[in-house]
């Protein structure tokens, strides 16, 4: 069997190399370094390439597996993929922890008032009289009910908080006290002082946030981003913002990217951005490759994949 990786995995291929002796192992910088030849006989691809499109596959035609070392698949070609039965993992979850990090970091950075603490503090104000909200009992509307929402769940149920959750049918999901069906959404919003999209982009999450799901949230929302930008256009998320609909966001994915430097968002004082870094991990690379370890046996043994396999009727 012929592994190929377009992407250069550091100490991870010694170690894929060590534990799977009987597999031969290629490794290539870029797509544009793989060689033809190569190409028309890997049975399985490690990658996270824009290039890996439909010509890509069409291209492959002894390849069973796409193992995508990212969470969103949303640039691949579903369709031949399905038409050739080739098989789609991703790192679902791997960033799960760094994700959760960074929403924990921008929520109390807002309930702490951090910012007004800081403005204090650069003009030598000492304000010991500040109070600050809690979050306890506050109630979080996750997007979504995966394994980064979950995760991120589990956190706000240890800080107190109330945890709801919106999927496509309302199934009960782990560290959840309330799950409803997005398409409810509207009705939900009311409920909630936070709201957080976490859901991958398809087809059916592209745009689904429009100005009326804005509208049906409470002037007080706090609103992060942490899923993709296209869940909303942005001129939307800027007149919410304007028209005070939602109270602040912050934002770490973006409809264009890289967010253009004339972006009214620039403009605003009551969003704040960080350039999609949220799931930057120094250990995305290992534990993408457990995934694939985990796999990789169960793909020799049976052809099966163990975790994170894509329905590529669904996108996720």
């Amino acid at each position: 069997m012929l592994v190929v990786g377009l992407m250069r995995l550091d100490d991870q291929e010694a170690r894929l190399q060590e534990a799977f002796p009987e597999v031969e192992f290629k490794f290539y910088k870029h797509p544009s370094e793989l060689p033809k030849e190569v190409q028309q006989e890997m049975d399985v691809l490690i990658s996270y390439h824009p290039e890996v499109n439909e010509t890509f596959i069409e291209n492959a035609p002894k390849l069973k597996w796409v193992a995508w070392y990212a969470t969103g698949v949303n640039s691949l070609p579903f369709e031949t993929l399905k038409e050739k039965g080739v098989k789609l993992s991703n790192a679902g979850g791997v960033h799960a922890q760094q994700l959760t990090e960074f929403l924990f970091a921008y929520i109390l950075d807002d309930y702490k008032e951090l910012k007004e603490i800081y403005a204090e503090q650069q003009e030598k104000v000492y304000n010991h009289k500040r109070v600050t909200p809690s979050v306890k009992d506050q109630h979080i509307l996750f997007l979504g009910t995966g394994k980064i929402p979950q995760r991120a769940a589990q956190v706000a149920q240890t800080l107190g908080m109330k945890t709801l959750g919106l999927n496509t049918t309302g199934h009960a999901a782990n560290y959840f006290d309330e799950t409803y069906p997005i398409s409810e959404r509207q009705q939900v919003y009311e409920k909630a002082d936070i709201v957080v999209n976490l859901l991958p982009e398809t087809d059916g999450t592209r745009y689904l946030l429009t100005a009326e799901d804005f509208k049906a949230m409470n002037n007080h929302t706090l609103f992060v981003n942490l899923g993709r930008g296209t869940i909303a256009t942005e001129a939307v998320i800027v007149d919410s913002l304007k028209n005070k609909a939602i109270r602040k966001a912050y934002l770490d994915v973006f409809e264009q990217e890289p967010l253009d430097s004339n972006s009214e968002l620039y403009q605003l004082d009551n969003v704040f951005m960080t350039p999609h870094i949220s799931g930057s991990n120094a250990d995305n690379m290992k534990l993408a490759t457990d995934i694939f370890s985990n796999n990789l046996k169960s793909f020799l043994n049976n052809g099966e994949l163990t975790e994170n396999e894509v329905n590529v009727d669904r996108g996720y």
